[in-house]
């Protein structure tokens, strides 16, 4: 193997590492989420280590970033490096901001679908971390896509049912409008799932 090859397959190799520290990331933020709601109030550790997490997430995209910019010849398109680095990192920027609106928001006690909609976060992340490392060789993930795309149309029933009894309860106006809030970044954390799996999905398909 020539020194220019070399050069290009750690370069490779630099962003594949990337990936899978972001996919594991992901997978501990939101195990940390379920700890959270599932302990509440009683969990400070993980609520530190979340945002621990969010840090850790926006290092990983930096430097995903950094190389990117440094590199002539990238593994895969630009543009799919950077939405997949983006997808991730948004999993986890959601999942800071529902662990800081737990707190601000002084909620009590967690409603059962958000501790249901946590355990459909994690484990669409724990796919997105299983599957990750077949972007190595480039091989087939339908069944993780598969699998992820059920969890976020279980996450979409859950957030519904959860809005609708918000408003079935006669919940005091305010504590609606909060536990309004944190449904929808649940939401927008599990379709962040979604879009990181796609995403993968849609490179391993063009580069093979």
């Amino acid at each position: 193997m020539s020194r220019l090859t070399q050069l290009f397959a750690s370069k490779e190799r630099e962003f594949f590492d990337l990936f899978e520290e972001a996919a594991s990331n992901s997978v501990r933020a939101a195990e940390l989420l379920v700890a959270i709601l599932e302990e509440w109030p009683d969990n400070a550790t993980a609520m530190r280590e979340v945002v621990v997490c969010e840090q850790e997430g926006d290092r990983i995209t930096h430097d995903i970033i950094h190389k990117l910019n440094q590199t002539f010849v990238t593994p895969f398109d630009r543009e799919d490096i950077i939405a997949l680095a983006s997808a991730l990192d948004d999993i986890v920027d959601f999942i800071e901001e529902i662990a800081d609106f737990l707190g601000l928001y002084r909620i009590e006690a967690p409603m059962e679908q958000a501790e249901r909609m946590a355990s459909v976060l994690r484990d669409a992340a724990r796919q997105i971390a299983e599957a990750m490392p077949r972007l190595r060789s480039l091989k087939d993930i339908h069944h993780y896509t598969v699998e992820v795309n059920r969890l976020e149309n279980e996450g979409d029933r859950i957030y519904r049912e959860a809005v609708a009894s918000l408003f079935e309860r006669g919940i005091d106006p305010m504590m609606v409008i909060r536990w309004k809030d944190i449904f929808e970044r649940q939401e927008e954390a599990i379709d962040a799932t979604e879009r990181a799996v796609n995403t993968l999905e849609g490179i391993i398909i063009k580069n093979r």
